[in-house]
């Protein structure tokens, strides 16, 4: 006699996390090693939640180039150019996947790729409105190169 169980009962938590997890793992299978993801998970009501993710080999990787830009002195507009020249972005649904390839990324920061000075203008100008909307104080340097390593990345949170 075949005794027939029941599959475990998923019951709704409000908490997408889990099958967030469960998402940012079957990408992460897509994407060759030493690979820096950036997940978006819009929300319905119009919010987006981000995963931070790396393949293989990633996350020395991405530390390393971190401290190499950070002694060679590139900051956010920096690492917003550079992280651009090598983008691959897709979707899956209403998730939005940002790939960063690290290797060209370090071969960048080492060859002391810079961003373009109109664009680290125009970065400070928003920079700039923004404080102004809030009430705080203009700075006048660029903001830290923002990171590509889970130590830079998650060191915000």
């Amino acid at each position: 006699m075949t005794t027939l169980t029941a599959p475990p009962l998923l019951l709704p938590t409000g908490n997408p996390a889990p099958v967030e997890k469960a998402a940012v793992d079957g990408i992460l299978d897509g994407f060759e090693p030493e690979t820096f993801l950036w997940i978006n998970f819009y929300r319905p009501d119009g919010g987006v939640r981000v995963w931070h993710a790396w393949t293989a080999g990633g996350t020395s990787l991405g530390d390393r180039i971190d401290q190499l830009a950070l002694s060679a002195g590139l900051d956010s507009a920096d690492w917003l150019h550079i992280a651009d020249r090598h983008a691959e972005l897709s979707t899956r649904g209403q998730i939005r996947i940002e790939a960063y390839p690290l290797r060209p990324v370090l071969a960048d920061v080492q060859s002391g790729v810079r961003s373009p000075e109109d664009c680290r203008e125009k970065l400070r100008r928003v920079i700039r409105a923004a404080a102004n909307m809030t009430g705080q104080t203009p700075r006048t340097e660029t903001p830290r190169w923002l990171g590509v390593g889970p130590a830079l990345v998650r060191s915000d949170r």
